[in-house]
Parts: structure tokens; C-alpha cells; sequence
């Protein structure tokens, strides 16, 4: 039970500190509309997601009311698609987005996730055509977002796929040129990818998952600020000795128990009212361009002069392993990623820094081996080569492999734009400068093919 003082912490999070339900996402398996008649297939899929979404946004709005906790996004996970839809071709793909963006509109949501494939160890047809119809798919569609599996500790990297990936990307970004590449800000590739993802553009339900089921994802960097910057003020910690970097962990891990439990009570709440299963409750310190509400401002609470300066990679690691741990204590119900993101259009901090040649595309690289996903929301020119953007993607999904972990690729090549431009995405999506891509040629690397086998440590049986 929370304390008394813990309580009035937690409601002057919810008014001064950007405490919010970042997403409560409806997970929805689609194998039972499974049918070779592409026509009933859609019909099928759209009574689902109406049957059981039909109410989801007023329940969210209610809720939060109720306990003063703004549910920022309301959104919709579902079965991969190229494995329900695996009898369709390329254009039965794009027709199966188009009406899943309609059961999106219908529905209320921000945006539907499960355009997806799973292709760490090799391609099904279904596959194949999912990943071939991205361009029109995300282009002609407004809430759909998409997440491509190349890796998994188990499994290896897929480099057929992200050879594939680096081409298709920028095919994606031309699609959209009249929107900066938006087309790209909804579609991510990923090693170990998790099956209960809320957050967006990752989310599908797996097939492990139950057949509806409520997920929500909590955020609140500004929250974790705050109290960072209180305990600093007092300069003691609570035997009255001086504050160290053992003390602020303690700091980060308690304000991260409390978020959590937070989110479970909003989560749980919202199932019950819909009569569906709660999931899981994915802590994430998710950032908006707000000020206020970014992970890069708590790197300069703890005496760094921004994100990016020598010791950054250290401070997340801490941050990430804190914000678990809190999680962890909270509930029995943490899933998802949990750990800290580092969108770079998204975050006002992080933007600013990779817009001064604080944070390069390297050193984003370096922290994802410590934080909970990947290089996210990176803007880079749009003639980069694809065998570039598939050597990135192989790089970042090697880090995942060896090391068990989620990673993920969400970069954005902008058409008609180089290094030092500037791309607005809008709403969430925030804004970038673009930024450089390490030179050389991954082109003979890349045309290699095949597959990178798991490593030793994957034999675990």
C-alpha cells in the first residue's frame, strides 16, 4: 500500500510532472477470421476489432477522469498480419491495411499495430508479400504502424531480410515524400521483438497472447526529473549522508514504483469495465516534445551538460536498470520493453543535442546496448544508399542478439533533404535536423545474404 506521503507525491506527479497513461493498447487475435476469400477475411476482421473496440475510448476516458490520470492514446494491437493474411498476395496485403485503417477510424484509436512479419529465420509467403506491399500500404493509410522481426537471440540475424528492409525503407520514405517520409515513422525493424508491446510502432499480439486482452504502457520522464532534482537539493539522502549515484538509482527505482502501480490501476481498471483479461503493464520512460516530459533533460539532472557528453551511456544503463527493477517490485504484471526510449524527433533534449553534433548516429548506437529499444525517430538524408541503411539496421540488430535483448531500427531517410535540414512529423512525432550517416560502403557485406547464426550462449537447453 502506498503511504499517505506517497500518495500526495503521486497527485503532485499528475499536476506538475507530465504523470500520464501514455497508451492503454487492445490486443485483438485475428486467427479466428482467418479465410481464403480475401473479402470475408476483411469483413471478419472489422466485426472483431468493432465487437470488442467499440467502447474502448469512452472506457479509457472515463477511467481517467475518474482518477485524474489523463490515457493519453488509445490504440489497437493485432495478430501479424503475414500470418493471418499468408494466403494473400501483395495487393491483398494493402487491401487488408486499408481496412484495417478503417476499423482504426471506426474504433476512435490513434493508431492499429500488427502490420507485421516475423522473419528471424527465413520467409513465409505471407511474409514476403506483407513486407513487399509496405510502401502503398503505409502511404495510402493514416493509423497503421508496422514492425518487421529480422533477429532473435535464438535465431541469428535474417540478413536476407535486412537487405530487404534497407531497400524497403526507402521505398516507404518516397512513398510518403509529400510528408517528409512519414511513411517510415510508422514502421520499425526489430530483434526480440516482445509479443505484448503496447507502445507504437512495435505492437502486435502475438500468438502466444490471449484472444483480447488489455496492455497499457506508462510514461513519465518528467515525473523521474523531479525527483531526481528534489533529492539533489537536499544534497542528503535519507541517513543524512551526501547524495551518490547509489541514492538517485534508489530515487529513480521508487518514482518508477509508483508510476507502475499507477498504470495497473488504470489498466485493470479499464479491463474490468470492457470484461477482458489485463495484460501487462510496459513501464517505459516514453518522451513527448514537450518541455517537461523528456528522458535527455534527467541526464543533465544528474551533472551532465546534455545528453551526449562522456558519461552518457553510463547514466542510461543506470536509468534503464532502475526504472526495471521499480517496475518489477510494483507488479507481477511488467512486460512489454519497461526501460527508458530515446526517440530523437520526440524528445525536445534529445533533438536539440543531435541538432548541435552532440549526439551522432554512433553514440546513439552505443546506448542502445544499455536502454530498452533502439536507434528511434532518427532523420537521416534521403539519398542515403540502402545497403547503408540495411548495414545500420544489421549492426543494431547484432547488439540485440548477443546481448538478449529488444532492439529496434525506426530511422527516417527524407526525401529531397540532407544533413542539417529540418523535418517536422507533427502531434507525438515531433521534429528532426537531419543527421549524418557514418561514410562507407556495407554494399559487399550486405549482397552476402543469408544468415548470421545465433551465438553459443543461445543453447541453453
Amino acid at each position: 500500500m502506498l503511504s499517505e506521503r506517497e500518495v500526495t507525491s503521486t497527485l503532485n506527479m499528475l499536476r506538475n510532472e507530465h504523470l500520464d497513461v501514455r497508451t492503454v493498447t487492445l490486443g485483438v487475435s485475428l486467427f479466428d477470421c482467418v479465410s481464403h476469400d480475401l473479402q470475408l477475411f476483411t469483413d471478419n476482421v472489422r466485426a472483431k476489432i468493432r465487437r470488442y473496440a467499440a467502447q474502448l475510448v469512452s472506457v479509457c476516458d472515463e477511467v481517467g477522469d475518474k482518477y485524474g490520470i489523463p490515457v493519453v492514446n488509445k490504440r489497437i494491437s493485432v495478430s501479424p498480419i503475414a500470418v493471418v493474411g499468408a494466403p494473400f498476395g501483395p495487393d491483398g496485403m494493402v487491401r487488408v491495411c486499408r481496412a484495417l485503417d478503417e476499423a482504426a477510424k471506426e474504433a476512435g484509436v490513434d493508431f492499429l499495430g500488427g502490420f507485421s512479419a516475423l522473419v528471424e529465420k527465413g520467409f513465409a509467403k505471407g511474409d514476403r508479400a506483407l513486407i513487399e506491399a509496405l510502401p502503398e500500404a503505409l502511404a495510402s493509410t493514416d493509423r497503421i504502424c508496422s514492425s518487421i522481426n529480422v533477429a532473435s537471440s535464438r535465431s541469428g540475424i535474417n540478413m536476407d531480410a535486412v537487405a530487404l528492409m534497407g531497400r524497403q525503407i526507402l521505398k516507404v520514405a518516397e512513398a510518403t515524400r509529400d510528408r517528409g517520409g512519414l511513411g517510415c515513422a510508422k514502421l520499425v525493424v526489430f530483434a526480440n521483438i516482445p509479443q505484448d508491446v503496447p507502445f507504437m510502432a512495435g505492437a502486435y499480439l502475438g500468438v502466444g497472447e490471449p484472444d483480447v486482452v488489455i496492455n497499457v504502457g506508462v510514461s513519465g520522464p518528467g515525473v523521474v526529473k523531479k525527483a531526481i532534482d528534489r533529492a539533489l537539493e537536499t544534497g542528503r539522502n535519507n541517513r543524512g549522508q551526501p547524495m551518490t549515484l547509489l541514492d538517485v538509482a534508489e530515487v529513480i527505482k521508487r518514482t518508477a514504483y509508483k508510476v507502475t502501480r499507477v498504470g495497473e490501476m488504470i489498466g485493470t481498471e479499464v479491463a474490468h469495465r470492457l470484461g477482458l483479461p489485463f495484460g501487462v503493464a510496459d513501464l517505459s520512460l516514453a518522451p513527448t516534445p514537450a518541455v517537461g516530459d523528456s528522458v535527455g533533460e534527467i541526464f543533465q539532472s544528474v551533472g551532465l551538460s546534455s545528453i551526449g557528453a562522456p558519461g552518457t551511456t553510463a547514466v542510461l544503463a543506470m536509468l534503464n536498470d532502475a526504472v526495471k527493477k521499480g517496475g518489477a517490485f510494483a507488479s507481477s504484471s511488467v512486460g512489454g520493453l519497461s526501460g527508458a526510449f530515446i526517440p530523437v524527433s520526440e524528445d525536445s533534449s534529445i533533438e536539440a543535442a543531435a541538432t548541435s553534433g552532440l549526439l551522432s548516429l554512433e553514440k546513439l548506437e552505443a546506448m542502445t546496448s544499455v536502454c530498452s529499444v533502439g536507434l528511434d525517430m532518427i532523420a537521416i538524408p534521403g539519398d542515403t544508399p540502402a545497403s547503408s541503411i540495411s548495414g545500420i539496421i544489421a549492426d543494431e540488430m547484432a547488439i540485440g542478439m548477443i546481448n538478449h535483448k529488444t532492439t529496434a531500427v525506426r530511422v527516417i531517410p527524407v526525401p529531397g533533404k540532407g544533413v542539417g535540414e529540418e523535418v517536422s512529423f507533427g502531434g507525438l512525432l515531433g521534429k528532426a535536423a537531419i543527421i549524418p550517416v557514418p561514410r562507407g560502403d556495407a554494399s559487399g557485406f550486405i549482397n552476402l545474404g543469408g544468415r548470421i547464426p545465433a551465438p553459443i550462449h543461445s543453447l541453453k537447453n
